[in-house]
């Protein structure tokens, strides 16, 4: 059984619509919501995945979610019908931290041998094998100090090296202030990251906020090569589920 998110009670967060982030922005896909996550970053705006009573690792809003109404458990045969039945070619897989769940994500995929895979993740968890061979594009998303994480759950070297190698993977950074910057650099460098896989994106839930923080990610991104990512979502949507 898979734990997914829920857009409703009852209700998994399986839905059609363009991808909003990185180097796929704009694509048409379906998206598969996990729930649970290994990290806590003070800004999550899907706390709703991991956030639950009884939690106190800290999150900016001070709200919990109650677990029952915010997570739901399908088995892989019915998550994969659902995913198809949106008619699209390419699947981002997303949470949460979906490669907490990667043995059964494996299991789900081997019923749409067809499907084109993102996995969003963390950074974190090395993917099985299994699962590995499946997937077309990892966005990985290392949590940097403003996050609230501490250094050595959210940057683990290894992991680090493994997503700098791999060619299929983009570093998406989110940055709050510029001085940021200065943590990715430092990273890029460590890692050998190349300069062409790194993104740089806003951190926000607003379009007023995201074009603000967008003024001076812009330099940054010209001055060190890194490429832009807007979160197209926000602009069209907000920040709601299923979207």
């Amino acid at each position: 059984m898979l734990t997914l998110a829920t857009q409703a009670p009852g209700e998994p967060e399986i839905f059609a619509s363009v991808q909003g982030e990185g180097p796929s922005a704009g694509m048409p896909v379906a998206f598969l919501r996990l729930s649970r996550c290994n990290l806590a970053c003070v800004w999550c705006d899907t706390a709703y995945t991991w956030h639950f009573e009884g939690d106190d690792r800290p999150h900016r809003s001070g709200e919990h979610f109650e677990r029952k109404a915010n997570l739901l458990e399908l088995d892989e045969e019915d998550v994969a019908r659902r995913i198809a039945a949106t008619g699209q070619k390419r699947l981002v897989i997303t949470g949460g931290e979906p490669l907490l769940q990667a043995g059964r994500l494996a299991q789900m995929l081997e019923h749409l041998p067809d499907m084109q895979v993102e996995i969003e993740t963390n950074g974190t968890v090395d993917p099985l094998a299994r699962l590995d061979v499946r997937v077309d594009q990892y966005n990985v998303s290392p949590k940097l100090a403003h996050s609230g994480n501490p250094a050595d759950l959210a940057l683990k070297p290894e992991m680090l090296d493994r997503w700098a190698t791999d060619g299929r993977a983009f570093l998406k950074f989110v940055l709050a202030q510029p001085g940021d910057v200065d943590e990715v650099l430092r990273l890029a460098k460590q890692h050998m990251i190349p300069a062409g896989r790194i993104f740089l994106m806003p951190e926000g839930t607003d379009s007023e906020t995201l074009r603000a923080r967008m003024e001076w990610l812009v330099p940054l991104c010209l001055e060190h090569g890194f490429r832009l990512s807007d979160r197209l979502h926000i602009h069209l949507f907000g920040d709601t589920r299923g979207t």
